[in-house]
């Protein structure tokens, strides 16, 4: 862990600098709210920008969504799922659909791509299944559907792509000036590599993220990090953000690094 003498930080600042990757709205704002309540410092960098292509889920006797931003899209274009199975990839999602108003039939017990084939394999064989999702999802949802059997059609609702002037996160990991840092998709992490390499700091920033606590938030983006040279400390058991936060700050309190 580096000490403040190296990073440079004022002596009022809180113990924990943690770098969040949340697009820049009320998800951003929910986790400088959390870590406020965990006493830690949060550097708010935003990897992710959500460009809506105007489309909304098709039909189909399955419906799957992925994220809290697909659920909102598809609200407000006016979606109704009719008699469609609608399926939920994890918690939040659900959760998103149900204050939407849509009822929730199958939420799999892995919150993963992988986890959600498994729990659909064995009853979609000759069904239509619509995959509504972002411009980056994994080929391992629509591939391991169409492996079993459906007929799949996958809907972009939206696009991830990186803020301009995004990596500020980038300069103060090279410089060590992060106590933590927490991935919430394998893109978060793609995009802050692309940030530090513009920035001439991409060895310098892997180098400052291992001196210090790395979050991932499932086996994905864990993996996505590792093959990249960084070192993944904490991936929560539930893909949930307010545990990978927790479970990075505890990790990252100067307390335990004495």
């Amino acid at each position: 862990m580096t000490g403040d003498g190296e990073s440079g930080r004022d002596a009022t600042n809180r113990d924990v600098r943690v770098a969040v990757f949340r697009p820049d709205d009320e998800r951003l704002a929910e986790a400088e709210r959390l870590l406020d309540s965990l006493g830690a410092e949060i550097v708010a960098d935003p990897m992710l920008e959500v460009r809506p292509t105007g489309e909304e889920p098709r039909e189909g006797d399955y419906v799957v969504l992925t994220s809290k931003t697909g659920v909102e899209l598809a609200s407000e274009a006016g979606w109704e799922p009719g008699d469609a199975t609608v399926c939920a990839i994890g918690e939040s999602t659900a959760d998103a659909l149900r204050e939407a108003g849509y009822e929730v039939d199958l939420v799999p017990e892995e919150y993963t791509s992988a986890g959600l084939v498994e729990a659909l394999g064995d009853e979609v064989a000759g069904q239509r299944v619509e995959v509504a999702r972002s411009d980056h999802g994994s080929a391992v949802l629509t591939d391991g559907l169409a492996d079993a059997g459906a007929d799949v059609n996958e809907t972009v609702l939206y696009q991830l792509v990186r803020p301009e002037g995004s990596g500020d996160s980038a300069t103060l990991a090279a410089e060590g000036g992060l106590d933590a840092a927490v991935f919430t998709s394998s893109l978060t992490v793609v995009h802050f590599l692309e940030a530090a390499d513009e920035r001439g700091v991409r060895a310098e920033a892997i180098s400052g993220l291992n001196d210090a606590v790395v979050g991932a938030i499932g086996d994905p983006t864990r993996e996505t990090a590792e093959s990249e040279g960084i070192e993944v400390d904490v991936v929560p058991e539930v893909a949930d953000f307010e545990k990978l936060a927790c479970a990075a700050v505890e990790a990252a309190a100067p307390t335990y690094h004495e």
